[in-house]
Order: C-alpha cells, then sequence, then structure tokens
C-alpha cells in the first residue's frame, strides 16, 4: 500500500466503518463575495467577486479607480478636499500596489486597527442586516443571492448609512479614551 492509500484509509484497524471517500470542492450556491463601497448617503459600489477568482492588489485597485469614478461623478465640483478612506486590515488594503494606487487617486486613507472589529463599520451596519435578511433562505443560484442583497441594500436610507458614521466616531472617541481597548 503507497502512503497516498494508506492516508485514505481510517487508522485504527475497525473494519466496519468504510473508508472516508475524497469529496471534490465544488462550487457552494450562495457564496459570493461582495466589496461594497458606502459613504454617508448611500452605497458607491457594489462589485461581487467571479468564481475561482481571489481578491488581489490588482483587482482591488481597479475597484478604486471605479471608485474615484463614482464620486467624482455623484460629487461634480464639490469634489475638491478629496477622499478619506477608511480601510479595514484585509491583505489587500496594506499591499505595495494598492498604496501606489491610492496616493495616485489622491485618496487619504486611514486603517482600522487589527483585532479591533469595533471600528469596522461595515461589520457592525452592513453585515448585520444583511445577514438578517438572507439568514433561513434557500437561493438556487448565485444571481438569486446577488439579487435579494441588492434588493436589501438599495432599500436602506441615507439616514441609515449616516447614522453608521455618526456610531463610527463615537465608538472611535470611546476607543480613543480606552487607550485601543476593546469597545462594546
Amino acid at each position: 500500500m503507497t502512503r497516498r492509500q494508506s492516508n485514505n484509509q481510517w487508522s485504527g484497524g475497525i473494519a466496519a466503518y468504510p473508508a472516508p471517500r475524497n469529496s471534490e470542492c465544488k462550487n457552494l450556491l450562495g457564496k459570493v463575495l461582495a466589496s461594497i463601497f458606502w459613504d454617508q448617503d448611500s452605497i458607491l459600489l457594489t462589485n461581487y467577486l467571479p468564481k475561482a477568482q481571489t481578491i488581489n492588489a490588482d483587482y482591488y485597485s481597479s475597484l478604486l479607480v471605479q471608485l474615484k469614478d463614482i464620486l467624482k461623478e455623484k460629487h461634480r465640483g464639490k469634489y475638491t478636499k478629496g477622499v478619506l478612506f477608511l480601510h479595514d486590515s484585509a491583505p489587500t488594503h496594506p499591499a505595495l500596489a494598492t498604496q501606489k494606487k491610492l496616493a495616485y487617486l489622491g485618496f487619504q486613507c486611514h486603517y482600522r486597527p487589527p483585532y479591533s472589529p469595533d471600528l469596522a463599520p461595515s461589520d457592525y451596519r452592513l453585515s448585520p442586516g444583511l445577514k438578517k435578511q438572507l439568514k433561513g433562505r434557500h437561493f438556487s443560484s448565485d444571481a438569486e443571492v446577488i439579487a435579494a442583497a441588492e434588493t436589501w441594500l438599495d432599500g436602506q436610507t441615507s439616514e441609515f448609512f449616516l447614522s453608521g458614521f455618526q456610531k463610527l466616531e463615537q465608538w472611535a472617541k470611546k476607543c480613543i479614551e480606552l487607550r485601543g481597548e476593546h469597545v462594546e
């Protein structure tokens, strides 16, 4: 028996249990990765990662260019002070290519401290509501998942987004007062 064959067998010598089968990794429906950019008024850009693709610095940089174009369109004539951009600690965000693109686009970047989930607006503002909306539902395609997410996102008012930023400001002040300790 080869090493590979032996790794596929149950150990312990109990013949009553069948050997496990190697299962192939299948594309599961309903697993969709969305990159969502939002401001105090609304969703600016939502991008759904194509299947079998990963987000790398080049892919993310292309999203930043799209975001800049959307901001120019949305804020015609008012886009003078630049963009204050809050990032979380995803691996593509501090990548050199991403940093260069942010500088080129004129985005002033602020990063959420690692291990500080309290200061991730998407985690406490967008994700809980979206998860609640999708929980327990069964979808027959990724397109159905995306449509359900879009419906929920489009249904949020500007007050919803503004209150997210106001809560972020309160939590940031609390975090500063507590010198970086966990904020609840």
